[in-house]
């Protein structure tokens, strides 16, 4: 039989390049050394290098499981509404000005890549410039960002972050851009923890940024990945967040609660659009509300519902929220530990260059300033898997493995520089 011909054809569709990350990680698990070290997966581990699931959440877990009302129905478009308010308050803080004034519009999304694809997806449609503006990322961001922004058809374009130089934060290069990226434009900021530097702006610069981009009418897109995982503190690592809305900005919050609560697989996140404050702002609320939930419904219809739930019950219940900040503590502290004792052995051997932005640096991720080539020695000789940026995670360190990392980081510094 021959088949008729058609306009579309699989042999059309070319092959796409596999996705580093996820490369990186099949190459670690083909590995057959007994020396191994994953230093590339984003998500926490505890000492013995195997994932943790959080005291609270297996509490939180069994509730729900011995729950005679338990059911696997649909979620509303909007997903769990005790959990979207929750997820407002934990974000913007229970007394926000903006949640009692009803200008916040929440929808649960598939974890924080599906809160940025929403909010991308929406701007993308309903800008009110069109075609809409630039979307400016740091220079380096998360991997994913471009393609998300791309996959929406919106411009995208950098601004400088990171300096190689002093390993740390551009300031000066970032509101140079900032002041001098077209009026209006859609500025992407981490609100901390940043994926995969590491380095965060102080609350000064923070009112730096606010500042320049309120003389530029820029919009501001939080990515918000890390809350209370970066530094163990809630409020401090949302602080940037609830200052712009302090300052009367119009803004949207991507939330992810993968990696603050453990349920990586479960996908719970929220995606916040705050209008500004306004004789409008509840009418304007109810539009954008409508707007977002036709956006989901063509999407997902409606968010996974298991992981919400336990998000919803640990949030809402004070001695399970005391428990989860607890828990935060104990990840945030493993991680804080683990950049004290690299920096520390590292500066003992007198491994040349400066190590300090190891302890400066927040968060999952630490920037190590090695090169390429660098960090492809490490790999072949040391079978150590990292990203070439030479981004690692810290969560990959453990006692059991942070004095061969920092013996083979030693010598390969010193063999190629």
């Amino acid at each position: 039989m021959t088949s008729s011909p058609s306009i579309f054809t699989a042999s059309s569709v070319p092959q796409a390049p596999e996705d580093p990350l996820f490369g990186l990680m099949r190459a670690y698990k083909q590995d057959s050394s007994d020396k191994k070290v994953d230093l590339g997966i984003g998500a926490y581990r505890d000492n013995n290098a195997k994932p943790w699931v959080l005291p609270v959440v297996k509490k939180a877990d069994e509730i729900l499981r011995n729950d005679p009302n338990l059911n696997h129905e649909y979620l509303p478009i909007a997903g769990l509404p005790e959990f979207t308010s929750a997820a407002q308050k934990l974000i913007l803080g229970a007394d926000s000005p903006a949640i009692k004034e009803k200008r916040v519009v929440t929808l649960q999304t598939i974890s924080g890549t599906g809160a940025v694809h929403l909010g991308g997806l929406f701007l993308a449609k309903f800008h009110p410039s069109q075609p809409p503006p630039t979307i400016y990322f740091s220079s380096p961001t998360w991997a994913n960002h471009q393609q998300i922004f791309s996959n929406v058809h919106l411009r995208t374009a950098t601004y400088p972050y990171f300096s190689a130089a002093t390993k740390g934060l551009d300031i000066n290069g970032m509101l140079d851009a900032i002041r001098s990226a077209p009026r209006g434009s859609i500025i992407l900021l981490h609100a901390c923890a940043h994926n995969p530097t590491g380095v965060d702006p102080t609350q000064d610069q923070w009112k730096q940024i606010a500042t320049v981009m309120r003389e530029a009418n820029h919009f501001p897109f939080f990515d918000c990945a890390y809350q209370g995982f970066a530094s163990g503190d809630l409020n401090r690592d949302a602080w940037a967040i609830r200052y712009f809305v302090e300052q009367g900005f119009e803004l949207c919050v991507a939330q992810s609660f993968a990696k603050n609560f453990g349920l990586y697989g479960e996908r719970a996140g929220a995606f916040h659009f705050v209008t500004g404050p306004g004789p409008q702002a509840v009418e304007g609320s109810t539009h954008i509300a409508s707007q977002l939930a036709i956006l989901q419904r063509s999407e997902i219809s409606n968010p996974p519902a298991y992981g919400a739930r336990i998000a919803s019950l640990i949030l809402n219940d004070p001695e399970l929220f005391k428990e989860w900040e607890g828990n935060l503590k104990t990840m945030s502290g493993r991680i804080i530990e683990m950049r004290n004792g690299l920096r520390e052995r590292l500066e003992k051997k007198g491994t040349p260059g400066s190590w300090e932005h190891v302890t400066s640096q927040i968060g999952m991720f630490s920037f190590t300033g090695l090169s390429e080539a660098q960090v492809a020695q490490l790999r072949e000789k040391w079978h150590v898997y990292m990203t070439k940026n030479g981004r690692i995670s810290m969560a990959g360190l453990n006692s059991n493995n942070i004095d061969y990392f920092s013996e083979a980081v030693d010598s390969v510094v010193r063999e190629i520089s």
